[in-house]
């Protein structure tokens, strides 16, 4: 009951009215994913009778009623066993309790490392803190390792920063959000991703394609959500230690305390350094920056059972270091001139953030919940002798109201949103300043026959003071057309702001000439991007040589009506420009999941992208993405030992097909590249040894297979010619990493 409270603000549950001479209701478990409540096999009897009933995949249950029944008893293992009195035959819900200390339970199902729902409208899966632990996991960014759906790549030669792509974009047009709160974005949008640790992070719920309209605007290929631990049920000490071959040295610790009966707290801190230099490729540059970072939040939880309130207030300080260039460089002597090409890159950025959230006691179904954030983040960088200074501030509000019409099969939610931007840039000399601020009200309508047909339809209305007045219609729609399948399909629209500088800061690694081909837009001269994201999925569940199994194909199309074409086809430059034309990106991907034996499951995928977009040259194919690329994982535990001994075994492939290159045909010869890269294998792989519930150490490798791109930046003999350029990456560049690392947890 407890978390369900503390999350259901969120979410609505249906319920169906049957007749008379039956009871129906619903049996529900707050610890399963959003929008997948319900608990199937949970067992219901009146007391005293033999009169009993099961509830379905879904929690719903239908049991015969008479008048003489007054006691309804409710047990499922694992929780309290519940006898509730009835007094009518009107549909109830009811909330299963975990029970507090288990003798002699013998657990015979795991809770997956993945969660693809049937339930869910939307194409959406959860990965959970187990999936995450099979890699090294660091920030954010690193943890998609294990996940086909999400593609991790290098943005440049310099900064070692790994970008993600899903279905064939990259990562502006995600909405990428922190508890349904937008996050990286605007001036974080390249290192955002890894100013989150992996040890903070719950749970991610991955949607593909159109996201809901509750959330904004901004969402164009789908929604990234990640859920951070709570002070209610992390552990009350956590320590993290990881050490890599390439000088990588992490510290994680977190601390909760419980304040009173109501509020709980948490503090984690983060710190992250690399301080020794490697060229493994002997081009006089650092093949990985160096950096420092330290990360701290403080996180408050207040919980009122009694009267149905719950809230969450963070405040969290990043500070964040980092240099790179030639070997030889030393800021302190060569800043400004032309000795030694450098960088560094200094980011601070503080966030706060409170959430309220108020569940009708009487009406589960019912709630309403505040959201409101605020950010400023500064970063001040140079790269060689091009400068690069952003400041943005950010403030975010919603007010989300959740109900039904008539019954619970036909739910609703409905708010506003206010958001308020401001950005100041210095681009060399150049100063680029603007405000944005906009308010939106919306509405979403979902219907659940409960069986096999649901649908979601919502629009929001947003008034934008540089982007105007506009429409944001999405659909999702789900059928299940046999047992164990189901068919998704969704469509919607979506506007942005595009943030040319701070979404491309690798330009500045280069030395190239920036051209802002301005037709009159409001932002640098330019329109805001819009874009339609059409989707199908089919995912059918099997059974072979009795283990079970899933297979999900996925088709989505993004059709842009307007984008920023960011043209790097001159090798001497770099031009941002309105589309005139045709840009769209198809992306296909069949996902096998099977189970071999106890405890020993396989992943396979097979993803194919088109991606083109007519540049001024012509209709070309997105630079530096893949057609074609299979990913492979494989996974085995062993079983648990009476102390909790475990060893853990994960193996991860990827083969990366080629890539069209930007051209370098006007460069001089020893500075010309080919028209495509080359394909090549990666194999990542980790063994975790479990002592006990509170020790565990894991030794893993990335890049196996010691895969390095040979010249990864052009004209490195001469950093301050003509012809320098760090952008073009489409493969590692340090090669095989070994890691280890160590975890202890007090419960």
């Amino acid at each position: 009951m407890k978390k369900y409270i503390l999350s259901s603000f969120l979410l609505l549950s249906p319920v169906i009215i049957f007749t008379q001479t039956s009871l129906s209701g619903m049996i529900m478990d707050s610890a399963n994913p959003k929008d997948d409540l319900g608990v199937e096999g949970a067992s219901i009897h009146w007391l005293n009778t033999n009169i009993s009933s099961i509830s379905n995949s879904k929690g719903w249950f239908k049991i015969p009623y008479e008048k003489t029944y007054k006691k309804l008893v409710i047990s499922y293992l694992g929780y309290q066993t519940d006898t509730i009195t009835v007094l009518s035959s009107n549909p109830i819900h009811h909330f299963l309790t975990l029970q507090s200390e288990l003798d002699e339970v013998v657990v015979t199902s795991r809770k997956k490392a993945t969660f693809k729902s049937f339930s869910t409208t939307t194409n959406m899966f959860t990965v959970n803190a187990d999936e995450l632990l099979k890699a090294a996991c660091c920030n954010l960014a690193e943890s998609f390792e294990t996940n086909p759906s999400i593609d991790v790549s290098f943005s440049d030669a310099l900064t070692g920063t790994k970008q993600v792509q899903m279905l064939g974009l990259t990562s502006p047009y995600l909405l990428i959000s922190q508890e349904n709160i937008p996050s990286v974005r605007g001036a974080s949008q390249v290192f955002g991703l890894t100013f989150t640790p992996g040890t903070w992070v719950e749970s991610i719920q991955i949607t593909k394609g159109a996201g809901n309209v509750v959330n904004g605007y901004e969402s164009i290929s789908g929604q990234i959500n990640v859920e951070l631990v709570k002070p209610f049920s992390d552990n009350k000490f956590f320590f993290n230690l990881y050490s890599s071959l390439n000088g990588r040295l992490e510290m994680n610790t977190h601390f909760n305390q419980r304040v009173s009966d109501k509020w709980q707290t948490g503090v984690y801190v983060h710190r992250n350094y690399r301080g020794e230099k490697f060229d493994q490729n002997k081009d006089q540059f650092l093949d990985n920056p160096l950096a420092d970072q330290i990360n701290v939040m403080n996180r408050w939880q207040y919980t009122d059972l009694q009267k149905g309130l719950v809230s969450f207030i963070n405040v969290r300080f990043l500070n964040d270091e980092k240099q790179t260039g030639e070997l030889r460089f030393n800021p302190s002597l060569d800043k400004g001139t032309t000795n030694a090409w450098g960088s560094e890159i200094d980011t601070r950025r503080f966030e706060s953030s409170v959430k309220i959230g108020y569940v009708y006691p009487e009406l589960p179904y019912q709630s309403i919940g505040f959201q409101i954030a605020y950010s400023q983040h500064q970063q001040d960088s140079y790269f060689g002798q091009n400068r690069y200074d952003i400041q943005h501030q950010s403030v975010y509000s919603n007010l989300i109201f959740n109900s039904i019409i008539g019954d619970t099969r036909n739910k609703f939610k409905t708010g506003i949103s206010y958001t308020y931007d401001t950005f100041d840039e210095l681009v060399n000399t150049d100063f680029f300043d603007r405000k944005e601020q906009s308010l939106g009200a919306f509405f979403e309508y979902a219907f659940d026959n409960l069986e096999d047909f649901s649908f979601t339809a919502g629009v929001r209305i947003d008034t934008h003071n540089l982007l105007g007045t506009f429409i944001t219609p999405r659909v999702h729609l789900r059928y299940v057309p046999w047992e164990n399948s189901v068919f998704r399909a969704s469509f919607g629209r979506g506007k942005r702001s595009a943030n040319i500088f701070a979404e491309n800061q690798q330009l500045f690694a280069s030395s190239r000439q920036i051209n802002l081909n301005n037709v009159g837009g409001s932002i640098y001269g330019l329109h805001p991007e819009i874009a339609w994201n059409y989707g199908v999925s089919f995912m059918q569940k099997y059974t072979v040589f009795d283990k079970k199994g899933d297979i999900t194909f996925d088709f989505y199309r993004t059709d842009f009506q307007n984008k920023v074409v960011v043209d790097w086809e001159n090798p001497q430059e770099i031009s941002f420009y309105d589309l005139v034309g045709q840009s769209i990106a198809n992306s296909f991907q069949v996902e096998i999941n099977y189970n071999l034996a106890a405890n020993f499951n396989v992943r396979m995928a097979y993803k194919y992208f088109d991606n083109t977009t007519d540049y001024k040259s012509g209709n070309l194919q997105k630079p530096l993405q893949p057609k074609n690329r299979f990913f492979a994982n494989i996974s085995y535990e062993t079983p648990l030992e009476d102390k909790g001994s475990q060893w853990k075994f994960d193996t991860t492939f990827n083969h990366i097909g080629r890539q069209r290159l930007p051209d370098t045909d006007s460069n001089p010869i020893a500075y010309q590249l080919s028209a495509y890269s080359n394909a090549f294998e990666l194999l990542h792989s980790q063994i975790t040894k479990v002592f006990s519930k509170k020790f565990e150490v894991y030794l893993g490798a990335e890049n196996l297979t010691n895969i390095q791109q040979k010249n990864p930046i052009l004209a490195s003999d001469d950093p301050f010619g003509s012809n320098f350029d760090s952008t073009i990456v489409y493969s590692p560049i340090f090669g095989r990493t070994i890691y280890a690392g160590l975890r202890f947890k007090i419960n």
